[in-house]
């Protein structure tokens, strides 16, 4: 055996992107037996709901077009009879293979089939090939479409690109290839059919849910679709995350410009929905900072700490170090009495009272507390020390704005940035400087590491622009 005997060439066009929430627009089938077309069919599908406009310039289908279209149930035995005892195919087959299945379940109709993806099968025919999207299978292997982005013309392009390696390979390799790509992928009990590879493969946060509308889990990826798909692997599955995978029984997402929108919106939405199974970037309003305080008490302590979450850093000029802890902070200081011969007394991490502290005795303190050493030159020498230990400047002279675009949706996105604070984010440079007089800075420990990681790259400091130009 090569190929199956029987195959169902599928496309579909859809609302969306969401096998439950969105609706079919256009459906094309064309069987294959033994290598030759024996029937094709296609029609268009009355949604009964509006096109998106995005979607409407997507695929050329209208509100118009499908306003006299038969709804599915219409269609719905003709489409069964057609797939009937055939191997269901389509690129990316499990997003058109859910939305099949879901429209007939709404119309109590079981259906369910053996189902061959042609994205697997490039993938394990070609592996040296990075890029298996249906672009990409016609431009590599010369195939004819009548009509990208409508059913027919992609089916016909699939059904050229099966002719092409039916003869291209050894029976062998072509059948271990099939076997691959109709392998289903692990997915959560719960979920629907399709919601995985409906889930585009682009920037952006993904949320897992259970039974309830908070969200188990809020992550975030330059590829959503692969990041998500391998919360799920078996090979990865233990413990809490084998844990999170059996509560899910939903998956949504938001698309963003590019990475750093994808970034940003994930910690915003973290610290705001507090899921339970993300660990990092959830809210606390501990974090602090120190801050010297001059005196000339032998004996007093002289740093305080100063709250940082939502203030403003524009004024932090002598503020030193961001703790999440008083552990983080002391050990710092610990750190800081030992290299410069410091009092830990005067810096309050010895509660002693009178006498030389026990550094001072083991010769580790120059001697503050005991008159060896003015309050004045210690505290000159912990300035020193704490010098390079504040938050980092800020490298540009006031607001920026990051840009961002993301050729294959078209989705834009202009971040407005300032003292390490996230601003805003908004579709247009206009509207984004609009927003410098009336944003509010609110400091956030997560943000301020975030971006000194981003804006470590030179390709990413060099996509910044001062708002005011």
């Amino acid at each position: 055996m090569t190929l199956p005997r029987r195959l169902a060439v599928v496309d579909l066009e859809t609302t969306g992107a969401h096998p439950v929430r969105d609706r079919i627009t256009e459906i094309a089938i064309v069987l294959l037996e033994d290598g030759r077309e024996v029937e094709r069919w296609s029609s268009l599908v009355r949604p009964g709901v509006a096109i998106p406009a995005l979607i409407q310039k997507f695929t050329g289908i209208t509100d118009a077009m499908v306003a006299d279209a038969p709804v599915f149930s219409e269609l719905a035995d003709t489409v069964l009879a057609l797939l009937d005892d055939a191997v269901f195919v389509a690129h990316n087959a499990r997003f058109d293979y859910g939305f099949l299945k879901t429209a007939f379940a709404a119309l109590d109709k079981p259906f369910d089939a053996a189902v061959l993806c042609t994205v697997k099968l490039s993938r394990a025919l070609y592996p040296e090939h990075h890029r298996h999207g249906l672009d990409a299978l016609i431009e590599r292997h010369h195939l004819q479409c009548s009509a990208r982005h409508r059913a027919m013309g992609d089916a016909e392009a699939l059904s050229q690109f099966l002719a092409r390696i039916r003869d291209a390979f050894p029976a062998d390799t072509l059948e271990n290839a099939v076997a691959r790509a109709m392998k289903q992928p692990a997915r959560p009990q719960g979920l629907p059919e399709g919601v995985l590879e409906g889930i585009p493969d682009s920037p952006g946060v993904y949320f897992f849910y259970g039974e309830n509308d908070l969200p188990l889990y809020i992550g975030k990826s330059k590829r959503m679709r692969a990041r998500v798909m391998s919360h799920f692997a078996a090979t990865r599955l233990s413990g809490k995350e084998a844990d999170m995978a059996r509560q899910v029984r939903r998956v949504e997402w938001e698309q963003t410009a590019g990475e750093l929108g994808a970034l940003l919106l994930e910690a915003c939405l973290v610290k705001h929905d507090t899921p339970l199974h993300n660990r990092q970037l959830r809210k606390n309003d501990e974090v602090f900072g120190l801050r010297l305080l001059p005196s000339n008490k032998r004996k007093a302590t002289v740093l305080e700490r100063v709250p940082l979450t939502e203030g403003d850093p524009r004024g932090w000029a002598d503020v030193h170090g961001a703790f999440r802890t008083r552990k983080e902070a002391d050990n710092l200081l610990r750190e800081l009495a030992y290299l410069y011969q410091l009092c830990p007394r005067r810096l309050g991490l010895d509660s002693g009272r009178s006498g030389a502290c026990m550094a001072h005795q083991m010769k580790r303190c120059a001697g503050v507390c005991a008159g060896k050493e003015t309050p004045a030159e210690h505290d000159a020498r912990l300035a020193g020390a704490l010098a390079g230990k504040g938050l980092k400047p800020w490298p540009w002279s006031g607001p920026v704005l990051v840009s961002e675009h993301d050729p294959a949706t078209g989705l834009a996105a202009f971040h407005l940035l300032d003292a390490w604070c996230y601003l805003a984010t908004e579709d247009t440079a206009e509207a984004a400087r609009a927003r410098c007089d009336t944003a509010t800075y609110a400091f956030d420990l997560d943000i301020y590491r975030l971006l000194l990681r981003w804006f470590d790259a030179p390709a990413h400091r060099q996509a910044v622009c001062l708002a005011a130009d």
